[in-house]
This record gives structure tokens, sequence and C-alpha cells, in this order.
């Protein structure tokens, strides 16, 4: 026979229980500002009932959602592994046809850079007054003329002309 201190116990862990189920949010609603309030007392009479969503003895509802500026897309299911894989996929190749690009842009850009550092080193030997050497098919020396340093000048600051 079960002795009455342990009947006593269970039956103060079930009085305890079932009190702990009454500190609970039992309230739940949308006030004025679009913000979600819970608690244990119930809303503002000003609150619409549309806008109470929990209360005791009432099912809990959704909250409604926000109106969209835009056409919402037509009603489908949920989407299938495959249509989830197909579409990561597309947007996995996009991303690398993007880098590529990107990659591509970047190596224009430093080899444009290396080509206007050497036209203006050109254009700086060009601009002296040093005698500059050239060396023909032949392989033999000769110097450079003032008119054929005038016409190379004429081709750098052509080839500078891209530069920014």
């Amino acid at each position: 026979m079960p002795r009455p201190t342990s009947a006593l116990r269970l039956l103060a862990a079930c009085t305890l229980l079932l009190g702990s189920s009454l500190a609970h949010a039992q309230y739940s609603w949308i006030d004025e500002k679009g913000v979600r309030q819970f608690s244990d007392r119930p809303p503002p009479p000003s609150t619409p009932a549309h806008k109470i969503l929990k209360a005791p003895g009432r099912a809990a509802t959704p909250p409604a959602p926000a109106p969209q500026a835009t056409m919402p897309a037509p009603a489908q299911g949920p989407k299938t592994l495959a249509q989830r894989e197909e579409e990561f996929r597309a947007r996995t190749k996009m991303r690398e046809e993007q880098d590529k690009k990107d990659a591509a842009e970047a190596q224009r850009r430093r080899d444009l850079a290396m080509h206007c550092k050497d036209a203006r080193e050109m254009r700086a030997q060009m601009q002296s007054d040093i005698r500059i050497v050239k060396f023909d098919e032949k392989g033999e020396r000769s110097y450079m003329t003032d008119q054929e340093r005038a016409a190379q000048l004429a081709r750098v600051n052509q080839a500078l002309a891209q530069c920014r």
C-alpha cells in the first residue's frame, strides 16, 4: 500500500504541472504598429478580432501576410528536390560565368596598366636628349634620327591616349 506522503507528493506535482500551463503567454495579437505581442492578459479592447492570433480556448491562427507591391507568383506546390537542384546548378553556372568575366576584365586592366607604364617610359626616353641606339636586321647598330624620334614619340602619344 502506498504511503500517504507519496500520494500527497504526486498530487502536489500534478497541481504544479497544471498551474505552470497557466503561466504561459496565452494571448497573441498584432498591435497597431504591426508588432506581434505576447501576454498572459487579453489585448486592449481596441484590437480588432482578426488581429488576435491566439486566445484561451481558441486555436492559434497564423498572421495574415503583408500586402505585396508586386503581383504574387501563381500558387504552386513546394518545389521538388530535382527543381531545387536544377535552380542551384543554374545559379552556380551563372556565378562561374560571372567569375570568368570578372577575371578576364581584371587581366585586361592589368595588361592595359602594363602597356601604359611601358608607353610612359618610352615617352620619357623619347623626350630626353639621350642618343637612342637602334639595331637593324643585320644586327648593326645605328642612332635614331630626330625625324625617327618624332615619329616614335607620336606613336607613343597615340598609345597613351588610351590610358587614363
